[in-house]
């Protein structure tokens, strides 16, 4: 099998299918994962290939891009079938896609090597200066509020409550994104994510010091 063919043409396809994605989750964000992703596994030992199209592949099955997760991983499915990948590599890569996603806190654990790597990456594309980026303009898409004190942080929500129940651009970092450090499965996830995660505390600290609070 020429694997670097089936990473082209799966970069080609997603490209094509991200490129005009305006909630942070377009075909720059999947650059970010895969370089990121590259750089973990090649300190974790991890199976390049595999972590390459599951970094490609793995919006393409969430809700927040598509119109539910399901048709997205069929859709995959049937894509990694075409490239005439061995079931076993199909399987783990749809695996991954599948339980990466934070879901609220919900998620179930990866078990191989390369999901823990292609989740540290996304997840570190989530926090840091790109993560606040992200951030607010997720929040803006789904036309949340930039602040809302009177809002309460919500703790232990359903994946229903943290997709649809209301919140705002900064209750997010406590929500999900300053949680992430200590959810890092690798050690080269965790040594990069602490200077994000420092950086994210920085950025709240000024803001709470400019709004008055």
């Amino acid at each position: 099998m020429d694997y670097e063919k089936v990473i082209l043409d799966t970069e080609e396809m997603v490209r094509k299918q991200l490129t005009d994605e305006k909630s942070g989750h377009d075909w720059y964000h999947i650059q970010r994962v895969i370089n990121t992703a590259r750089q973990i596994a090649k300190e974790e030992n991890a199976n390049f290939f595999i972590v390459t199209l599951a970094a490609l592949l793995h919006d393409l099955a969430d809700d927040k891009v598509v119109e539910s997760d399901e048709k997205g991983l069929t859709m995959i499915q049937k894509w990694l079938e075409s490239q005439q990948l061995i079931s076993d590599d199909i399987q783990h890569i749809l695996s991954i896609i599948k339980y990466m996603s934070f879901k609220g806190g919900n998620g179930i654990p990866l078990k191989t090597i390369e999901g823990k790597v292609v989740q540290d990456a996304d997840r570190l594309d989530a926090i840091g200066a790109v993560g606040i980026a992200r951030c607010f303009l997720f929040s803006g898409q789904k036309g949340q509020l930039m602040y809302d004190p009177t809002i309460e942080v919500r703790e232990n929500m359903s994946i229903e409550e943290y997709r649809n129940g209301k919140s705002s651009a900064i209750h997010h970092f406590y929500e999900k994104l300053l949680k992430l450090k200590d959810l890092m499965n690798t050690k080269t996830g965790q040594s990069l994510a602490n200077q994000r995660h420092q950086f994210m505390n920085h950025f709240l600290d000024q803001f709470y010091r400019e709004i008055g609070e």
